[in-house]
């Protein structure tokens, strides 16, 4: 774990990591207002392009953990720094990619530094506050995040639609170079952590059926809304009826609400996350529904989408404080590789949303019919927290006599 620093010198520490989920936050989520532009130049489906969105996913899945736990050994500003210069590079071979293959190996490789940068990243930011700011600390990194959905996401489709999406993936790569140069020159020199485990001891992350169960709050949770939001730019183009530029504009309402909820949950969750969670959950799976009915009118979405930006990510900081809290008590030899598999989680929810959402769109059913599809997706999550808080109830924090894979009496 991270030293403890003053208040002052904290913040520029986070400044920097915020930045690199800023550049992060912009690739991942680009992708989503520039499909239908993707899928017209390289003359692909519009659920095969979606697979830009997938397979950056699947990349975080595997490459993250993976990683993480090879360069546990790394010191963590260099690792996060290279990660960045990784990320940079992959994003310049997405500008450059003439065929689709290569486009979805560049996206995949370049995810490998998301799974990284978020994994050592969050523990980072916990450990340089003390323990009653760290959610708050953790929401700030993740702000970058929803900072990029509220202003990068709609200016680099803007952008993708004025000069083409290769020129998005170039500002991209830029925004990586910028961010790397930003970690460099702020976070401290030295930051100290504790002796990480064998990769043995590591591996035991997945063993540990309460952490599983913490992973699948974040699969369902989060990727819920994904079945819907992968190809929300399709909605409202051919659902609702709205033009490109509207488009743009509903992306920027969309990341507004998507910052006020990231920074409410940081600040609701710093003690106790799951009742909250419990309640998120429910909200935003009923949010999800309502969109169902609500994406044919104009008035209707524009409220809805709203409600659905803020309740989307408010669950971040505490899923991940919440895993924090597991694997301190489980495996604490193995916290940042704990924390890296939570972002693959997260992101395994949107490979599969993703995935899911493409059967949906070429069914029957339609485009209309993802978000009841992500409602149902979310109830799961919520089952899992319920699930867990018993669980938590029944084996109290003080207990020593509680067994480290417990998932049940």
């Amino acid at each position: 774990m991270t030293a403890v620093l003053t208040q002052r010198t904290a913040l520029p520490a986070l400044f920097a990591l915020m930045l690199g989920a800023f550049a992060i936050g912009t690739t991942e989520f680009v992708a989503i207002g520039i499909l239908p532009g993707v899928a017209a130049d390289l003359r692909l489906t519009l659920p095969a392009a979606g697979w830009m969105v997938g397979i950056y996913a699947l990349g975080v899945v595997v490459g993250g953990p993976l990683l993480t736990a090879l360069t546990g050994r790394v010191p963590r500003k260099w690792l996060l720094v290279g990660a960045m210069a990784l990320f940079t590079l992959a994003n310049a071979v997405v500008a450059l990619s003439a065929s689709y293959a290569l486009l979805l190996a560049a996206r995949g490789v370049g995810a490998f530094a998301h799974g990284v940068f978020f994994g050592i990243g969050a523990s980072v930011a916990a450990g340089l506050v003390p323990p009653e700011r760290r959610a708050a600390a953790i929401a700030m990194v993740f702000s970058g995040l929803t900072l990029a959905v509220a202003t990068s996401v709609p200016l680099g489709t803007f952008l993708g639609q004025a000069l083409g999406w290769r020129a998005t993936f170039w500002a991209v790569a830029g925004l990586g170079l910028l961010s790397a140069l930003a970690m460099a020159g702020l976070l401290p020199g030295s930051i100290a952590t504790t002796r990480p485990g064998s990769l043995r001891e590591q591996a035991r992350v997945l063993g540990s059926g309460r952490l599983l169960m913490a992973f699948g709050m974040n699969v369902f949770g989060y990727g819920g809304t994904f079945v819907a939001f992968t190809y929300l730019a399709a909605i409202l183009e051919q659902v609702t009826g709205f033009g490109p530029e509207r488009v743009s504009q509903l992306l920027v309402l969309y990341g507004v609400s998507v910052i006020a909820g990231n920074a409410i949950g940081g600040r609701l969750v710093d003690r106790d996350p799951l009742p909250v969670l419990a309640v998120m959950f429910t909200l935003q799976a009923a949010v999800l529904a309502a969109f169902g009915f609500t994406a044919a009118s104009a008035p209707g979405t524009v409220a809805t989408l709203a409600l659905m930006g803020a309740l989307s990510f408010c669950n971040v900081p505490g899923l991940h404080l919440y895993v924090l809290q597991l694997a301190r008590r489980y495996r604490p030899g193995a916290i940042d590789t704990a924390s890296a598999i939570n972002i693959s989680a997260a992101n395994l929810g949107i490979a599969l949303a993703a995935l899911v959402g493409g059967r949906v769109v070429d069914s029957p059913l339609g485009l209309a019919a993802t978000p009841w599809v992500g409602a149902c997706v979310v109830m799961v999550a919520l089952g899992l927290t319920l699930w867990s808080g018993w669980l938590d109830r029944r084996h109290p924090p003080g207990e020593s006599s509680l067994p480290d894979d417990a998932t049940g009496p």
